[in-house]
C-alpha cells in the first residue's frame, strides 16, 4: 500500500510541474497519405491496396510456416520463418521503389528537355505537360495522359499539378512540380533557362548517385547475407528429428527469440551504417 501511495505521490507532483509549463501551439495538419498507402504508391502499384498488401503478407507468412512446419516439425521455427515471409512483401515493394526511382532518375532529365523544346517553340505551360504524355520517355507518358485528361476536363493547372505530383510519386517528379507551380505563380519570361537548369543537375545528380549506390551494395549485400546464413543453417539442422525436438523446449525457445531480435537488430545497424542519405517527398 505505501509503495501505491508513493507512486500516486510521484504522479501527481510531476502533473503539477508538468502544467506549469506552456503547450506549444499544434500545427494544422493537412491530408497524409498511409506509409503503406505511400510506399504503394512509390513502387508504382497505385490501383493496388493496403488490404492486398496485408492480403499477401498473411499469405506469405501462412505458406512459408507451414513449409518449415511440415519440413521440421518444430513449431516454433516455423512462426520465427512465418515472420520472415510475412515481410516478404514489404520486401519486394521497397525494391521495386528502389528500382523505379532509379529508372525515373535516368529518364527525368530527357523529360525536362522535351518540357523546355515544348516551352520554346511557344507552347503553353500546360500544353508543354500534356505533350509529355504522347512525345515523353514511355514510364512518364501515363501520368501525364492523366494530367491531360484533368486539365481538359476543367480542372485548374494548380489542381492538376497537384494530381500529378501524387500520381508520379517520386522525389525527383516532386521537386519538377514545385518549380513549375512556383515559375507560374511567381512568373517569369525565362522559364526555358529554368528548365535547362534543372536539366544538367538532374544528370548531375544521377550519375553521382548511381556511383554511390553501386559501391553501396556490397555492404546491403553483406548485411542479407549475415542474417541469412544462421537461419538457413537451423533450418537444415532441424530436420533432423533431435533438433527439431530440441527447439520445441524451453531453451530452444530462448534461443530462438534471440536469435531472431540478434538478427533483425544487426540487420537493420549494418543498414544504417551503410545507407544513402534517402531522397525526400517535397510537400506530400
Amino acid at each position: 500500500m505505501s509503495v501505491a501511495l508513493g507512486l500516486m505521490l510521484g504522479v501527481g507532483l510531476l502533473l503539477i510541474w508538468w502544467s506549469f509549463w506552456p503547450m506549444p501551439p499544434r500545427r494544422p495538419k493537412g491530408p497524409r497519405r498511409g506509409r503503406l498507402q505511400q510506399l504503394l504508391a512509390e513502387a508504382g502499384h497505385r490501383r493496388v491496396g493496403i488490404s492486398g498488401v496485408i492480403t499477401a503478407m498473411l499469405g506469405c507468412a501462412l505458406i512459408s510456416g507451414l513449409a518449415v512446419l511440415v519440413m521440421t516439425t518444430a513449431v516454433p521455427l516455423a512462426l520465427c520463418f512465418a515472420a520472415f515471409g510475412s515481410a516478404v512483401p514489404i520486401v519486394v515493394l521497397r525494391w521495386q521503389t528502389k528500382k523505379r526511382r532509379a529508372v525515373l532518375r535516368e529518364i527525368w532529365p530527357d523529360a525536362v528537355d522535351h518540357l523546355r523544346s515544348a516551352v520554346r517553340a511557344g507552347m503553353s505551360l500546360p500544353e508543354a505537360l500534356m505533350q509529355l504524355g504522347t512525345s515523353g520517355p514511355e514510364p512518364l507518358r501515363e501520368p501525364f495522359e492523366e494530367f491531360a485528361k484533368d486539365y481538359r476536363s476543367g480542372q485548374s493547372v494548380d489542381t492538376a499539378l497537384a494530381g500529378l505530383k501524387q500520381r508520379l510519386a517520386d522525389p525527383v517528379g516532386d521537386r519538377i512540380v514545385i518549380s513549375l507551380t512556383i515559375t507560374r505563380e511567381v512568373g517569369g519570361s525565362d522559364l526555358g533557362r529554368l528548365l535547362g537548369t534543372l536539366a544538367e543537375f538532374l544528370r548531375d545528380s544521377a550519375r553521382t548517385r548511381s556511383e554511390l549506390e553501386a559501391r553501396q551494395s556490397w555492404t546491403v549485400n553483406a548485411a542479407k547475407l549475415a542474417v541469412a546464413a544462421p537461419w538457413i543453417v537451423v533450418l537444415l539442422i532441424s530436420t533432423q528429428p533431435e533438433a527439431a525436438q530440441a527447439y520445441q523446449s524451453v531453451t530452444g525457445l530462448m534461443v530462438l527469440a534471440v536469435g531472431l531480435g540478434v538478427s533483425v537488430i544487426c540487420y537493420r545497424l549494418m543498414l544504417r551504417i551503410g545507407a544513402l542519405p534517402t531522397e525526400a517527398r517535397v510537400l506530400l
